[in-house]
């Protein structure tokens, strides 16, 4: 059975959430990871973290086939009040720390390969570090889908727009879904859906691109 290590797990709403039983009735093993509430707790903020999650699965559960990054650190903020301190754990957990997860995922994949798939978001104004860092982030994954490209493994970059995962009140999902050609919001289940195929063989076959999987939402631009 092939293993997947899903990030930013702990949340019972999440789209990490949503995505785990996805995968499992799809045949993958999965486990998951975050501060707390997962089956590998992990402090990504430190440069060691990441490696050190990766070397535990790996020793616990053998080689991971599929790496889902999912977790993220979230303060909004903007220019005049953004703080160095808070850029920098935006920066630390959003980016570094998916760079270190890719490359530990890359050091241990398969002979056959195996699928990277990142979320992400174009929220910027307003939550400057948040947008910045998920900037680099994409960046990152669309680089390692050219540099880990002849080992087998494809890496992109999901944005699943505005997922009602509990942070919304009555008045935003009022003021959001009008704004969705398909006429609701997204949920897990519609992102856990796309997951799917991207990391199943046949979904492998896409790779190196930032995907918008959001019901439409971004197309009123």
């Amino acid at each position: 059975m092939a293993l997947a290590l899903i990030t930013g797990a702990a949340r019972a709403n999440s789209i990490a959430a949503g995505i785990a039983p996805r995968l499992v009735a799809d045949g993958w093993g999965v486990v998951t990871s975050d501060l707390d509430d997962a089956d590998y707790p992990c402090d990504l903020s430190t440069p060691t973290g990441p490696g050190e999650l990766v070397t535990s699965v790996t020793s616990d559960r053998g080689t991971i086939s599929a790496l889902i990054l999912s977790h993220a650190h979230d303060v909004e903020s903007g220019i005049l009040t953004t703080t160095a301190d808070s850029f920098d754990v935006h920066v630390a957990v959003n980016a570094r720390a998916s760079l270190l997860l890719i490359a530990a995922f890359a050091r241990q994949a398969p002979p056959g390969g195996g699928a990277i798939v990142a979320l992400t978001s174009d929220h910027t104004t307003g939550n400057l570090p948040y947008g910045a860092s998920k900037g680099a982030l994409d960046r990152i994954v669309i680089s390692a889908a050219r540099e880990l490209g002849p080992q087998g493994i494809s890496a992109n970059v999901v944005n699943p727009g505005p997922i009602d995962t509990g942070w919304m009140d009555d008045d935003l999902r009022a003021a959001l879904t009008p704004a969705h050609p398909l006429g609701r919001l997204g949920t897990p289940a519609d992102i856990a859906a796309v997951v799917s195929f991207l990391v199943s063989e046949e979904g492998r076959w896409v790779s190196g691109q930032l995907i918008n999987t959001d019901g439409g939402f971004s197309a009123r631009f």
